[in-house]
């Protein structure tokens, strides 16, 4: 898996390296970002192997969950659950993985294709490693775990590992990430364009759009919403940023070890330069 892993970093690296013109606002260096990408990939998937490996509830702690045990400001969704808001909020998330493609429409951005896929391929790898660790590190039952209505959800959707994955909210976070990410490349490119606010408020609607869906369809409570929000936002606004020439602003990226729990694991450092 690690093979395929580095395989496909380094191959789009090679790629964007190759076809980078120096029309584009942005900077990209095999020798820090390959390791960044290939680093979150594999984050990402050690996030997911532990998100899966959570302790279920049992029977007995599924039925006596009680809506009095969620803090009051997350309260109100408790017991949320619709099927259908669940199947709308994925088609978002699926047909939002796509948007940075509309990018290509602009020559300067088409010209850079390569250098784009990469950057793209790093942002979602770097929210992928935040989501998936963060809720594996931080249990929290889904809205719909409160749900009594036996006819709605079945016991056994409660019982399921899944069920502790609400914070934070990943759908929320990747769409967030993409339009955002999407948004600020625009931005970047076209620094005078009379479309950027329109272009932003679209970054902004969509993923509060799919956050509302997530908070009906009881997968996530609203606080989660609002973190994956945030997460999402900043990742696709600060890796395009990181990677803009002539950047001053002090801050940087760089591939590192960091010590979690006696042990040594791959990762990324964020640094700022006073």
């Amino acid at each position: 898996m690690k093979k395929h892993i580095c395989t496909l970093v380094i191959s789009i690296f090679t790629f964007a390296q190759a076809v980078a013109q120096s029309s584009s606002p942005y900077k990209t260096s095999f020798k820090v970002d390959a390791p960044i990408t290939a680093a979150g990939v594999g984050l990402s998937g050690l996030g997911l192997y532990l998100m899966q490996e959570k302790e279920p509830f049992t029977a007995a702690e599924a039925e006596a969950l009680s809506k009095n045990d969620v803090n009051s400001f997350d309260r109100f969704g408790a017991g949320n659950y619709s099927e259908s808001a669940k199947k709308v909020s994925d088609v978002f998330l699926y047909s939002s993985l796509a948007a940075p493609g509309l990018l290509l429409f602009d020559e300067d951005i088409r010209q850079n294709g390569g250098q784009l896929l990469a950057l793209y391929v790093e942002t979602m790898s770097i929210t992928g490693t935040l989501f998936t660790l963060g809720s594996a590190a931080f249990p929290r039952a889904r809205p719909l775990t409160y749900n009594k209505n036996r006819n709605e959800v079945p016991v056994s959707e409660i019982t399921r590992a899944n069920a502790q994955n609400s914070f934070f909210a990943g759908h929320t976070a990747a769409v967030s990430t993409v339009c955002f990410f999407t948004a600020k490349v625009f931005h970047d490119y076209n620094p005078d364009s009379p479309a950027r606010p329109f272009v932003w408020a679209g970054a902004a609607l969509v993923p509060a759009a799919v956050g509302y869906l997530r908070l009906e369809a009881g997968k996530h409570f609203l606080s989660d919403n609002l973190v994956g929000y945030g997460v999402g936002a900043a990742v696709g606004i600060l890796v395009p940023q990181l990677h803009k020439k002539g950047n001053n602003s002090g801050m940087s990226i760089s591939p590192s070890v960091i010590p979690v729990l006696g042990r040594n694991v791959d990762g990324v450092t964020l640094q700022y330069k006073f």
